[in-house]
């Protein structure tokens, strides 16, 4: 049976998404050729308002078909171009795939604390990211990845996390994974990679420090 084409892809993107970022990732691991196009979350397009069923990015349309939210997209472009980036065992995957949703929480506790206006509100959010990262110290093993020698999807889920991580930790030193030593070689084998790197604009650094500029948790 000949193989079938591969449909055209666009995804839609905002450039400091983190889950638009898993997407990207995905696809430059895979190979797969895309096209991007950012948009102004402040200031969303009526065609985007019309696309996507939820208001956010990422959407990915796949020919005239629209997909949404970075899980389901990531697990397309997986099973569309293998080999798989799941592990083959369904326990295995079964268990990549809650970690995944314990990376969605950790971006969205990453966010509160990058965007906290409050000074009481740092300690807590601060305390409830070192206990977050302890949990995870707890699960890796051999590594480099949280599998073991092969990038997954789940690393593809994290690497936006430690991506900004990293910036906040060189301009502002929160010593997160300091007692962490497999979260950070787990971290620098991410951020090392190269589908990692190059996942976000050139200018990410300054649009994210821009972004963040404005908490309490991160005033110099």
């Amino acid at each position: 049976m000949a193989q079938q084409p591969m449909p055209e892809l666009e995804l839609i993107s905002f450039k400091l998404c983190p889950f638009v970022q898993r997407a990207v990732i995905v696809l430059k691991e895979k190979g797969i050729d895309f096209k991007i196009t950012y948009i102004d979350l402040k200031h969303k397009p009526e065609w985007f308002m019309k696309l996507s069923p939820l208001g956010k990015v990422p959407v990915l349309k796949v020919g005239a078909t629209v997909l949404f939210e970075s899980a389901v997209i990531a697990e397309y472009l997986d099973e569309i171009t293998p080999p798989s980036l799941h592990p083959a065992e369904p326990l295995a995957k079964a268990r990549n795939r809650a970690w995944i949703e314990y990376a969605s929480e950790l971006l969205m506790l990453l966010y509160r604390f990058t965007s906290a206006t409050q000074p009481g509100e740092c300690s807590p959010l601060r305390g409830d990211l070192k206990t977050r990262l302890e949990r995870l110290e707890g699960q890796l093993e051999a590594g480099p990845y949280f599998n073991g020698a092969d990038f997954a999807l789940v690393d593809a889920a994290f690497a936006p996390f430690f991506m900004r991580l990293a910036l906040i930790e060189d301009q502002h030193p929160l010593g997160l994974l300091d007692g962490l030593p497999r979260v950070g070689r787990w971290s620098r084998a991410l951020l090392a990679r190269p589908a990692v790197r190059d996942s976000v604009v050139a200018e990410f650094p300054s649009l994210f420090a821009t972004a963040t500029g404005g908490s309490t948790c991160l005033a110099a």
